[in-house]
């Protein structure tokens, strides 16, 4: 499972940060980060929280 970002929805609110900061950060511009690669069964339920919480539904989920 890989994380995916709608740029375009994405405001940087940083609720995905509070949710898997460990996956989830932003940068110095205040652009999300993404950390690269599979996310492992450790973190699902946290990133599922995150994407789910997203005020803008720019978070999805592949597979």
């Amino acid at each position: 499972m890989e994380i995916g970002v709608d740029r375009s929805l994405c405001e940087a609110n940083a609720v995905c940060v509070g949710f898997a900061p460990e996956v989830f950060d932003l940068d110095d511009e205040e652009e999300l980060v993404v950390t690269p690669g599979e996310i492992t069964e450790e973190k699902v339920e946290r990133v599922s929280l995150a994407v789910t919480g997203c005020p803008k539904n720019a978070l999805f989920m592949t597979s």
